[in-house]
């Protein structure tokens, strides 16, 4: 075929090069553990030496590699390689180099990928996925990023949204239409919740209670702190049908302050339901057992003594849930109400897909999750796999600003539901 490689389908295209730099976060990496066992804020860093292999210091600039596919049409798609906040911690894959990605990505994925078509997203991530180093498979990151490129590109090739690429490969029969979006405050748990609150968010506020001072040491503070929020958002709701839903992250906290006693949490956890009557209460990492098989043993106890109160507090999985494998056990087991999917965690785009499907399959709450310290471009991508897999709610990131995240994530589902209902009336039309 004149113009054509050998084995080319007429307007199919392949990857010529690729080409990667290193590019910025919107936030830190912080080791969990320092924080955990009291680390000192000075100003916005923490003082103290670090106690996660892998940290320069308790809080340091996040890392991200940005990988570019150029294509042999002359256009070039992307994606990010980005870590969590908190690598290292809960079974995570360790803080993450963009200088050591760099060279992984030359060594052992631009071969995959040259002169590769992109008529497919996955059986090309398969391949990725399937990569081994000496040191085993390729970080977590590396797979995110690559994979989000791989379904750029494959959305340039066919034309359309990367929704609609997820939507047709995974025959989802999604309607690609906006979700619920979840934003974070950071510290800043007073005047980024009024942010939220004036912006009408869907979902709110995380509030980042990660150490024993945020809660308190028998839960008081943040009792406190939920009473004011619910108290806020009757006073600054811009109209009598917001109704937003509460979620808050404890990293764990409420399990050390309780001694580890399963009932008393519950009844910690029902009262914190009471208090934010009438707005409905979801409540991420209450307790960190130290493993996987442990954490599902205690949420399975956890959500049995709730039911027992008759609490409507749903129980959201982070820490220890970090593979497709993982949460596939966790679903089965009936240790969460609410799978926390954290998009870098889980490596490819592809097994982000898998997992929130299998949540949603399996009528559990699908988290199209993920961090603060990602990218625009990741959290652009996010958005499109939310859509296609109809999650529950997306994290508005990245960042801990509020407004930044609200953007990039609500402004990409918008365009996006735009374009795939016009697409639509027109193929009808069409037909």
């Amino acid at each position: 075929m004149s113009g054509q490689n050998a084995g080319q389908v007429a307007g199919e295209l392949r990857i010529i090069d690729v080409l990667t730099v290193p590019v910025r976060t919107g936030f830190y990496a912080d080791d969990q553990a320092a924080i955990r066992a009291g680390a000192a804020h000075d100003g916005f860093r923490y003082v103290g030496e670090p106690l996660t292999p892998g940290f320069a210091s308790i809080r340091q600039p996040g890392e991200a590699l940005s990988v570019m596919l150029l294509l042999d049409d002359g256009s070039v798609v992307y994606g990010d390689c980005a870590a969590v906040q908190y690598s290292g911690a809960g079974g995570r894959d360790p803080v993450f180099s963009a200088e050591r990605a760099a060279q992984d990505v030359a060594e052992f994925v631009t071969p995959v990928l040259l002169g590769r078509p992109v008529s497919g997203f996955r059986d090309l991530t398969a391949e990725v996925d399937a990569i081994r180093t000496s040191e085993g498979g390729l970080h977590t990151a590396i797979r995110y990023g690559v994979s989000q490129a791989i379904l750029a590109a494959v959305a340039a090739s066919r034309k359309l949204s990367m929704a609609e690429v997820i939507r047709d490969e995974y025959a989802t029969g999604a309607a690609l239409l906006p979700v619920p979006i979840y934003a974070q405050t950071g510290d800043d748990r007073y005047l980024n919740a009024d942010k939220m609150i004036l912006k009408s968010v869907d979902v709110l506020p995380h509030a980042l209670i990660n150490t024993a001072e945020k809660l308190g040491s028998h839960g008081e503070v943040l009792e406190e702190y939920l009473r004011w929020l619910v108290n806020r958002i009757e006073e600054l709701r811009p109209s009598p049908q917001y109704q937003p839903r509460i979620h808050i992250d404890t990293y764990g906290t409420i399990g050390m302050a309780f001694g580890g006693d399963v009932a008393a949490v519950a009844d910690y956890l029902a009262g914190l339901g009471e208090i934010c009557a009438p707005y409905d209460l979801a409540v991420e990492h209450p307790i960190d057992a130290g493993n996987r098989d442990d954490q599902i043993t205690r949420y399975v106890e956890l959500r049995r003594e709730l039911r027992a109160r008759d609490s409507t507090v749903r129980i959201a999985v982070d820490e220890w849930c970090n593979t497709i494998e993982d949460i596939r056990l966790f679903v089965e087991a009936g240790a969460a109400d609410i799978i926390h999917v954290k998009t870098p965690d889980l490596g490819g785009v592809n097994d982000t897909i898998e997992a929130l499907l299998l949540a949603r399959e399996a009528g559990l709450e699908a988290y199209c999750g993920g961090t603060c310290n990602e990218t625009d471009r990741s959290a652009q991508v996010s958005a499109h796999v939310a859509m296609a897999c109809e999650a529950s709610q997306v994290l508005a990131k990245p960042g801990m600003g509020v407004d930044e995240g609200l953007m990039i994530v609500g402004n990409e589902m918008a365009r996006t539901a735009v374009l795939a209902a016009t697409r639509s009336r027109r193929s009808i039309v069409a037909a």
